[in-house]
């Protein structure tokens, strides 16, 4: 899949996400992305992973599996109107969910772990949408979605999360 998403396939607010995604083919660009945040996350030390960089911030522990959990609601929206179900699916808040992770009581590995094996299963899905599943129409969040734009988000999202990473948590 080389074409980006257009606007009309998701809502404005995230071009925040998809205008962070380079050129080319999103199947590979999501395959090089998990190369680079298991490099990543592997090089945080370890004093840094439940270290704050602000009061209320979140842990490198939890960004990570923020992280995961966003790629799972992202990719169940990507299979439910792939799958041509017309069913509006809500929006997610993000914060009950970190709250309620206890991600500070899992092992850096176990967190890496877990998002090789999400980002393995988006990919064995992605890349075997037909064609025209890619095109599909849905709704998320009260806004129209296609498969192909929840794919950008995926990997914007994380770029966002990567950039966080290097800036706050590996100085």
């Amino acid at each position: 899949m080389n074409r980006r998403p257009s606007s009309s396939e998701y809502n404005p607010y995230y071009e925040t996400y998809i205008g962070k995604v380079g050129e080319g083919n999103i199947l590979t660009i999501l395959e090089q992305q998990e190369v680079e945040m298991v490099s990543l996350y592997e090089s945080i030390p370890a004093d840094r992973w439940e270290y704050r960089y602000a009061e209320g911030k979140w842990t490198s522990k939890e960004v990570l599996l923020h992280i995961i959990d966003a790629e799972r609601i992202f990719v169940y929206r990507a299979l439910r109107v792939g799958r041509a179900d017309a069913t509006p699916l809500p929006g997610f808040t993000q914060d009950p969910y970190v709250e309620s992770s206890a991600a500070n009581d899992r092992s850096p590995a176990s967190l890496i772990a877990e998002y090789r094996a999400v980002r393995q299963a988006t990919l064995a899905l992605f890349k075997n949408l037909p064609a025209s599943a890619w095109e599909q129409i849905g709704t998320a969040s009260d806004s129209p979605v296609s498969p192909l734009a929840l794919a950008y988000m995926i990997a914007g999202h994380e770029l966002h999360h990567a950039k966080i990473t290097k800036e706050r948590y590996l100085v």
